[in-house]
């Protein structure tokens, strides 16, 4: 760990860094993952449902900055290359033949559950280390994405 303006001690501090880490393998998965929807989606619900990946897409890749960059604060250095992603992400792999609009929609429903999984395992360890920025990053995180997920899951009416 690096020197950092944290109050917290170097064990509380890995402990969150390695938190983050893992946050962020699934944020940069799922990122990459709702662009493949975005560029490959066809069907009647492209109109609505284009525009609204790219929305998902572009509010996950300013959360990832904020992720990594919470971490780098804490002391910790960010490994986040398409190599590194691969190994550690806790997203199952996305389908690459899929184009239907709902299909896409329930893949993206339930990988946007298991990244919400791994934020509220985060805001946890956060907590219990007293890191309270940390824990405040990661519910505003949660927020937005549980209503993505509220979001899609609405297009498949149940």
């Amino acid at each position: 760990m690096y020197a950092s303006p944290s109050h917290l001690p170097q064990e509380a501090r890995q402990k969150i860094a390695t938190a983050l880490q893992g946050v962020l393998a699934d944020g940069l998965d799922l990122h990459s993952q709702i662009k493949v929807a975005h560029w490959n989606i066809k069907g009647m619900h492209f109109a609505s449902l284009h525009p609204l990946f790219e929305t998902f897409a572009v509010s996950l890749a300013n959360h990832n900055d904020t992720v990594a960059e919470r971490a780098v604060t804490l002391g910790a250095q960010i490994h986040g290359t398409a190599r590194h992603v691969a190994k550690t992400s806790r997203l199952p792999e996305y389908p690459q033949d899929t184009t239907r609009d709902l299909e896409h929609v329930r893949l993206l429903a339930e990988r946007i559950e298991t990244y919400l999984t791994g934020l509220q395992e985060g805001r946890k360890v956060a907590e219990q280390q007293g890191d309270v920025d940390t824990v405040d990053m990661f519910t505003t995180i949660i927020t937005e994405f549980e209503k993505h997920g509220w979001f899609l899951r609405a297009h498949l009416d149940r």
